[in-house]
């Protein structure tokens, strides 16, 4: 949802405008995968990081407006909520050392933005969910004041009709309700972006899917959230329930959620924005003046608003991007599954392990999404959500089996052979892919490590202790040592 919108209202003349317009950008982009030259020569990748504020005290600091004027820098934006930002790292390629790029430019752009914002009374933190937040928290007020957010909550809550309901089960139940969106900006994340060809999409976006679920395991970072101890990654259930438009009736009637898994492997990238524009009605029915045939068949690029808008308010762990550059059309897997840290040398890890995976899987001979089921794969993530390093996944050919035994068996070969294929330094590959590898032999992710320290303060008051082990946390976050080494 990253597109600036002015605060309106929608008459049912808009909605329907729009639609027509969403199903002309939709034949146009059909025509395009047919007969346009995509950029697709030497394809880059991307990486996004969402961040948390906090105070001295390590409670959340609604300060995001202040602290981007302080930061004044344009790679760092606004999100939904106040105590939240994010930093857009620019593309790399990663034969020419784009991981090493990537590191380098989110420590050193990370540590200024710290010092800048902690001169305002917000301090960074790299987590999954601020575990701080109280119920005081998720109120309107805690949004951003930028016309998008307000417009985009609205919609939900009109299009439900009703207060959301969020209910998660864990170690510890929380049962609550809520009249904004602003418990999805309780969830920050790390967004990873692989380019490729309109042909090869499908196999890059079938392999995201197949592999979210290991991702997961290993690097859940989310276990607390309003005080209670909840899925190792909490803002899977959060988020799905959090922009979820459908009454109780809708949901048994099938309706499809916006926060989406899916419900297929798929054949090409058409797939996705077709099932779109079939199954979910526009949240910002806002209608562009571009008319995108004639566009192209004047020879330029058509921008697509519309579709590219619509795809924004439709939240697939891993979403596909059109995009333009340089004049040139592009298409990208946007992989959403991840939070950020606890360190950068740990969001890095995770970047190289999803990289040469799902290289190595996507361009294999047979692929690995024939011998496995889409609704395994579904049922893969939720566990490995809900469970994290202690999870337990099917895998073709071997069964049920413990996600770490799989990684250090299986996924760690190809992960490093997929590294290979992108042209990776190999100690590099070595370095990054060694940190993975030893969360798997330790047990400790971030999500591990944050349980077992609240679990040793468990004589003190909940919230007090949630202070202590942040303050704690972020000051290794400050180490760079990955959060494996931290006991």
């Amino acid at each position: 949802m990253g597109e600036e919108v002015d605060a309106q209202e929608f008459s049912r003349n808009d909605r329907t405008r729009h639609r027509e317009k969403v199903r002309r950008c939709l034949d146009v982009f059909a025509r395009m995968l047919r007969d346009s030259r995509f950029d697709t020569d030497d394809p880059m990748t991307g990486l996004e990081v969402e961040l948390n504020l906090v105070d001295e005290r390590g409670d959340p600091a609604l300060r995001n407006a202040v602290a981007l004027e302080a930061i004044a820098d344009p790679d760092f934006q606004t999100e939904l909520g106040q105590f939240n930002i994010e930093i857009n790292v620019p593309p790399a390629r990663l034969r020419e050392g784009g991981l090493t790029t990537f590191e380098d430019t989110l420590r050193r752009s990370l540590n200024d933005a710290e010092a800048k914002s902690a001169a305002v009374g917000a301090h960074l933190v790299m987590i999954g969910i601020l575990p701080t937040l109280t119920g005081e928290h998720m109120s309107p007020d805690s949004l951003s004041p930028n016309p998008r957010y307000k417009l985009l909550s609205e919609q939900i809550l009109d299009a439900r009709g009703e207060d959301i309901s969020i209910s998660i089960d864990g170690p510890e139940r929380l049962v609550t309700t809520t009249d904004s969106i602003v418990p999805e900006a309780a969830c920050t994340s790390t967004q990873f972006h692989v380019q490729t060809s309109p042909a090869q999409f499908a196999s890059y976006w079938n392999a995201s899917q197949a592999i979210s679920a290991v991702q997961l395991a290993v690097g859940a970072n989310s276990p607390y959230l309003l005080g209670r101890e909840l899925w190792r990654e909490t803002r899977i259930p959060l988020f799905e329930q959090a922009t979820d438009t459908r009454g109780e009736e809708l949901k048994a009637q099938g309706v499809r959620p916006r926060v989406w898994f899916g419900e297929r492997w798929v054949t090409s990238v058409f797939d996705l924005f077709e099932e779109n524009v079939r199954y979910f009605p526009a949240l910002l029915p806002i209608t562009d003046e571009e008319d995108p045939l004639a566009v192209l068949e004047g020879g330029g690029t058509p921008n697509l608003a519309e579709l590219r808008l619509h795809n924004g308010t439709i939240y697939r762990w891993n979403r596909p991007v059109y995009d333009i550059a340089g004049g040139v059309p592009h298409l990208r897997v946007e992989n959403r599954v991840l939070a950020a840290g606890p360190t950068v040398a740990d969001t890095m890890a995770n970047a190289a392990f999803y990289f040469g995976l799902v290289r190595h899987l996507a361009e294999s001979e047979r692929p690995l999404w024939s011998q496995m089921s889409f609704s395994a794969a579904e049922e893969n993530f939720h566990v490995a959500a809900q469970q994290g390093i202690d999870a337990h996944v099917y895998w073709p050919g071997v069964g049920q089996v413990r996600a770490t035994e799989l990684v250090l068996r299986r996924l760690l070969p190809m992960a490093r052979a997929g590294l290979e294929a992108w042209g990776v330094d190999a100690a590099e590959s070595d370095r990054l892919l060694g940190i993975i590898e030893q969360r798997c032999l330790t047990g400790v992710n971030g999500a591990e490590w944050f349980a077992r320290r609240m679990h040793e303060r468990s004589d003190q008051e909940r919230y007090d202790a949630l202070r202590a082990t942040l303050l704690e946390y972020r000051e290794r976050m400050h180490s760079n040592d990955p959060v494996h080494t931290w006991d």
